[in-house]
């Protein structure tokens, strides 16, 4: 049980800090030559220090757009203004005030109270929106998404318009390759249906919401679903007050250095929304561009059997294969297009870099839950990291 002092630094972390970070979830962390920057290459304040195996982010700089959240592979990521599960209460409560049509505004466009607070859902930038959200919305029956921010040029956030686009087209082909024709747009004014038609409601919301917010976020913060994301920091502050290897921090517990794996929880998410939204069995299209699930492709002449890929592949997308190979100085690894996250971690790790991360995924391979053989190279003899397993 956390004392007193775990506790209220937990709760110091959660009020002074946009985004909170789950360090072992990060594969910069989990390997020092991990190329991934996805959340410092989208920062617009430069809050990011990655380096040593450590990942940082400075509260001070931080301003909280959220469009890291949006890009990290594995969900190392947090945010803490809105929480998920408060973001998607609003939109589902707003939604259906608003007769079945999603309305997203930036905090920006909210201040100016030409919409009605009932219809919509704030975020402080839209780059805080993820596919995850906006794909399950379709997958509900929701016909037309409408994201709107205000004059994006003369906005402190203002950086992340691309970032923000990405998103949308990204959602946009994950339905797309499922058949839907759900609209997904990005404006810079309320829809007339979500307009305020009385100014007096608008204005009272927004004093009611700054005067009320700071209790009802306390509030939240200590009913709010997100208590997996409270135990992971309050394990790090834990873990903090002792002196541990990296190898301890990061959970290695056998001889072999196989890390402790991560579900692959968005990617799951989605697809099982996507699968709700078209017949698996007949997609749209064959294949898809995406950043969301990623393949894989070997050189199996150049490969050495070593096993470095699956040894630090986080999702376990990558794993030994069972099958033996016909030809003994070939071998199998089994790969799961569903599982792949994209971050590229099993190329960085390879000794022979063979291997390269295709984000172009066969849709009939994606639903499949069948993983693929993927042929190298036969370890040499005396090679321990494939006996992982044993």
């Amino acid at each position: 049980m956390p004392n007193l002092n775990d506790i209220m630094e937990m709760m110091d972390a959660l009020e002074t800090k946009a985004i909170i970070t789950i360090p072992t979830f990060c594969v910069a962390v989990r390997n020092r030559h991990s190329s991934c920057r996805k959340c410092a290459d989208v920062c617009l304040a430069d809050a990011f220090t990655i380096e040593k195996n450590e990942l940082n982010i400075d509260a001070g700089a931080c301003v909280a757009c959220g469009a890291c959240v949006a890009v990290c592979p594995t969900s190392a990521l947090v945010p803490m203004d809105p929480m998920p599960d408060d973001l998607a209460g609003a939109v589902a409560e707003t939604t259906n005030a608003a007769d079945g049509l999603t309305v997203i505004a930036c905090a920006r466009k909210a201040a100016r109270n030409v919409g009605d607070p009932d219809k919509y859902a704030v975020v402080p930038c839209l780059a805080r929106m993820e596919e995850e959200l906006l794909v399950e919305l379709v997958a509900r029956g929701v016909p037309e998404i409408c994201l709107v921010d205000g004059d994006c040029r003369t906005c402190k956030y203002r950086g992340a318009v691309a970032a923000i686009d990405d998103t949308v087209e990204s959602t946009r082909a994950l339905i797309e390759a499922m058949g839907s024709d759900a609209q997904i747009t990005r404006t810079s004014e309320f829809p007339a249906s979500v307009q305020v038609e009385d100014m007096r409601k608008a204005v009272g919301a927004a004093r009611r919401e700054f005067f009320t917010s700071s209790g009802h976020y306390a509030k939240d913060v200590a009913k709010s679903a997100a208590e997996k994301v409270v135990n992971e920091k309050l394990a790090q502050l834990h873990l903090q007050k002792q002196e541990q290897t990296l190898r301890e921090k990061l959970g290695v517990k056998n001889g072999a250095g196989k890390m402790p794996t991560i579900e692959a929880e968005r990617n799951i998410a989605i697809l099982d929304a996507m699968s709700r939204i078209g017949d698996p069995d007949e997609p749209a299209v064959d294949e898809m561009f995406t950043r969301i699930f990623g393949d894989i492709a070997i050189d199996a002449e150049k490969c050495s059997g070593c096993g470095m890929c699956v040894m630090f592949c986080p999702t376990d997308a990558l794993r030994k294969a069972v099958d033996r190979h016909p030809d003994e100085g070939k071998a199998y690894l089994e790969f799961q297009v569903s599982d792949c996250v994209q971050c590229n971690l099993c190329a960085d790790a390879c000794l022979k870099k063979c291997i390269e991360i295709v984000p172009v995924v066969s849709m009939e391979e994606l639903f499949d839950f069948e993983p693929r053989l993927v042929e190298i190279s036969a370890a040499k003899k005396g090679n321990k990291l494939f006996n992982r397993n044993k």
